[in-house]
């Protein structure tokens, strides 16, 4: 389906909530970073307002991955008979075979099943997050103008402080660009932190009626946010004394930590190093697994990846953004693409 604009992006969101029953239980699977997590709230308030009365927000595993077994049961426990899928990516497979899924997503399209409904701002210029879409699309079912903020932290998180959408220009002045920002960094941490826990996130957001209000708050969620925070900031302290090593066009940073901080990492080196493919892997945060962010200033970090194909087998890489990508894959498997990059021994 082709979404070339957002006029068009309303109109596909429009005909796919029509065929929705107010009795009908709806589910929303969302991304746990602060793009996914602002999304997936503005979603939930939206439904609700609206009138939908059997509304289930699913957060998937560290492993963000909605097709891979437990997370797919995780969203069919809730027996949905319609299915959002907000800042995870697509892809041709179902799901949930025989549940009407519409994906909104501002990722590299990977497909869509037949039937199923994708609603992607991939091709736009400038490309948005997915909450600014999200609180977009929402306005058509409800009032959602209260929820600005929200959908700004996803902007500003995804896209940084100059992201070119009035949205984040008109948020800033309302709320104060100091609290947009420390709310942020709080939201995201609850992913990023040794105990993952992004549901403290959500009940921040939906617990509180705009950013200062957040900060500045004593509620055991934003207890819960700080100590999230103080703990991955002393894990990037550390992180950030390693020193990459090259081979060819990738300078590989080799972390062990608990916490989620090598897309923070790669992201650090990558203006330091522009004409190199960085990647940040993490063989501390998910037992048995490399987990790795790859970003660059100058090549197209997917292109790259996908130019390195492995024999099958568990995980997933090679997704996202032009220049921000990675994966999460097996010990045997990562050996594998570090042979191909040109990692004799890494």
């Amino acid at each position: 389906m082709n979404i070339p604009d957002l006029n068009s992006a309303c109109q596909a969101f429009k005909t796919f909530v029509d065929r929705i029953s107010t009795n009908a239980p709806v589910t929303g699977a969302y991304d746990s970073d602060a793009d996914g997590v602002t999304a997936g709230v503005v979603w939930q308030r939206a439904f609700e307002r609206a009138g939908f009365a059997r509304i289930h927000p699913v957060i998937p595993d560290r492993e963000r991955n909605v097709w891979t077994e437990a997370n797919r049961d995780r969203i069919a426990s809730t027996q949905p008979e319609f299915l959002f899928v907000m800042d995870l990516g697509s892809g041709s497979e179902a799901v949930l075979d025989g549940v009407p899924t519409c994906f909104i997503d501002h990722h590299h399209p990977e497909g869509v099943p037949d039937g199923d409904t994708l609603i992607s701002a991939y091709t736009w210029d400038p490309i948005p997050n997915t909450s600014w879409l999200v609180w977009q699309l929402c306005q058509s079912i409800a009032d959602v103008s209260d929820l600005d903020w929200i959908a700004a932290i996803g902007t500003l998180s995804d896209l940084g402080d100059r992201a070119p959408f009035d949205l984040l220009t008109q948020a800033k002045r309302k709320y104060t660009a100091k609290y947009l920002k420390e709310a942020t960094a709080l939201i995201n941490a609850s992913r990023r932190a040794s105990h993952y826990q992004p549901e403290a996130a959500v009940a921040a957001l939906l617990n509180h009626s705009d950013p200062k209000s957040l900060v500045n708050s004593n509620s055991s969620e934003v207890v819960q946010l700080r100590q999230a925070r103080e703990e991955v900031k002393h894990a990037l302290e550390e992180a950030r004394k390693v020193a990459p090593i090259f081979a060819g066009k990738v300078a590989l940073l080799q972390l062990n930590s608990p916490c989620q901080i090598h897309p923070l990492i790669a992201q650090s080196w990558r203006s330091r190093l522009p004409g190199y493919v960085v990647i940040a892997a993490n063989e501390g945060y998910i037992p048995n697994r490399i987990n790795f962010s790859a970003r660059s200033n100058s090549i197209n970090v997917l292109e790259f990846l996908r130019s390195h194909p492995l024999s099958g087998g568990e995980g997933n890489y090679a997704n996202g953004h032009d220049q921000a990508s990675g994966g999460s894959l097996p010990r045997d498997r990562w050996q594998q693409l570090l042979t191909q990059l040109g990692f004799s021994k890494a």
